[in-house]
């Protein structure tokens, strides 16, 4: 008795593969009067469809990621990251006093200048060095 397309609707239905499928003796004849998915259903809640366990190895462990020369990263300069920042925001300032005229073109050159010689710990502190200067 050929009930390979029957197993195939098995499997579909039952959301497994063909091989775990297992059709018990003695309800045979029912199992080939199946035609619907709700047939399968129904069989396989009366015991006529059986589902076999999963063989093999349940779980697949991942390997884990080996810290070698290409892997290695090496630790942003922390003076150069606070450098960058600072420098940033005290260039945005001065641009801004160009801008609105409080400093000539000239002294802003001298502040840039001034400003990548990190003569200037803030922006507090540039503040205070212009009103001297």
């Amino acid at each position: 008795m050929q009930l390979t397309k029957k197993k195939e609707l098995a499997a579909k239905v039952l959301g497994v593969g063909k091989s775990r499928i297992l059709f018990v003796d003695s309800h045979l004849p029912e199992i080939k009067e199946a035609i619907t998915r709700q047939d399968i259903r129904d069989l396989a809640s009366l015991g006529a469809i059986k589902i076999k366990e999963v063989s093999g190895r349940k779980k697949v462990v991942k390997r884990k990621h080996r810290r070698r020369t290409g892997k290695v990263k090496k630790k942003v300069n922390k003076s150069k990251k606070e450098y960058v920042i600072i420098t940033r925001k005290l260039r945005t300032f001065v641009r801004h006093l160009l801008k609105t005229g409080a400093v000539d073109k000239e002294k802003h050159r001298e502040v840039r200048k001034m400003i990548r010689a990190r003569r200037f710990k803030s922006k507090r502190h540039l503040k205070e060095s212009l009103k001297d200067l």
